[in-house]
């Protein structure tokens, strides 16, 4: 069974500023001495979701001392590449605000992957606390969707995993779309997380997301949101009716 509760938006902006006010409400509540650590995705939806971020912190300022930024994917280029995830989130956000680099744990597209995969899991286990299986868990991790239902770099008939028995924290994954050589957080550490959103942005993925819904869906989100307790999906795309899904 699913559990997910869907919120819709008339539009991209709207969904970008919601979630960005939403996360600046979690990540900046003081909870003593624990760092809150965030996993950021990819994707064209991030652009306006971190430039909300930092719109908002120049009219109020709030805490950012205790937030550590992880990435749910990397592409393996270098970090000043347009490809680069990380590359995104330091143009719009972290060029904007006071963020000291130790808070910043990018996965390095740029070397070997085995060597990137070791030195981001040795970040991760540095940092986040372990949840009651003993798998180590972000407070939140950010995702978007693809048009075929993929998440992070999890694509469609990637078989590797079977789901949740293989303690993987990071895997090289050959993607099905350009650039090929990713870097992904695992399925089970989706699962792991405390909370997980999932930014579902774009035309051209009603299919998908209708899809990833059902309770027998097949996609990659499918599978994420069978796994969890509770997901929450922010989205624009609408029904060939037009309505919200």
């Amino acid at each position: 069974m699913k559990h997910f509760e869907l919120i819709s938006f008339p539009s991209e902006t709207d969904l970008a500023d919601a979630v960005a006010q939403c996360w600046i409400e979690q990540a900046s509540q003081n909870n003593g001495s624990n760092t809150y650590n965030v996993a950021l995705s990819g994707g064209r939806i991030t652009r306006h979701f971190y430039s909300s971020i930092a719109a908002q912190y120049r009219i109020q300022a709030f805490d950012l001392h205790r937030i550590h930024f992880f990435w749910s994917d990397e592409r393996c280029v270098p970090p000043a590449d347009r490809e680069s995830n990380f590359a995104t989130a330091q143009d719009c956000l972290f060029s904007q605000l006071p963020i000291s680099a130790e808070q910043i744990h990018r996965i390095r597209g740029e070397a070997k992957p085995d060597a990137a995969v070791s030195e981001a899991e040795t970040a991760v286990l540095k940092f986040c606390r372990a949840d009651d299986r003993g798998w180590p868990a972000f407070d939140l991790v950010l995702l978007g969707m693809g048009e075929d239902g993929h998440v992070a770099s999890l694509f469609p008939g990637d078989s590797f995993e079977t789901h949740s028995t293989s303690r993987i924290i990071y895997r090289p994954v050959t993607a099905t779309k350009p650039p090929p050589h990713r870097i992904t957080l695992s399925y089970g550490m989706l699962e792991a997380a405390r909370e997980l959103w999932v930014l579902a942005s774009g035309r051209g993925k009603e299919h998908a997301l209708a899809e990833s819904l059902l309770p027998n869906g097949h996609t990659p989100l499918a599978k994420v949101l069978t796994s969890r307790k509770r997901t929450v999906i922010f989205t624009d795309i609408k029904t060939e009716t037009g309505q919200a899904i």
